[in-house]
C-alpha cells in the first residue's frame, strides 16, 4: 500500500508500506493492506510506519524505533488520514 505524509512545510514521507500505526481520538489505530475506506483525525503523538526501508531522502525525519521489525515513527502535533483503495494521505502537523 501507498502512503503519502503531508506537513505545511514539507513531504515527510512518500512510499510503499506493510501498514501505518496512527494517533487516533479515541486511542491509536492500526492501517493494514486492503483496510477499508476511512478520513479520521489524528492527535498528538507518532506516526509509525512499518516498512522494509526507508528513501534515504525521508529518512532524516523519522527513528526507527525496532530493528527487527523494521519501525520507523514521525512526531505529530495533529492532523487528518484519508485512506482509500490501499492509498493514504497524511496530512499532519
Amino acid at each position: 500500500m501507498n502512503i503519502k505524509i503531508l506537513t505545511p512545510e514539507f513531504v515527510v514521507f512518500e512510499g510503499e508500506v506493510k501498514s501505518v500505526l496512527l494517533p487516533g481520538k479515541n486511542g491509536d489505530f492500526h492501517i493494514m493492506k486492503d483496510h477499508a475506506a476511512i478520513v479520521a483525525s489524528l492527535i498528538s503523538g507518532k506516526v509509525r510506519v512499518f516498512a522494509n526501508e526507508i528513501d534515504e531522502k525521508y529518512g532524516k525525519h523519522f527513528t526507527k524505533e525496532n530493528e527487527r521489525e523494521s519501525v520507523f515513527s514521525f512526531p505529530v502535533k495533529s492532523g487528518v488520514i484519508e485512506f482509500n483503495n490501499n492509498k493514504g494521505i497524511i496530512l499532519a502537523e
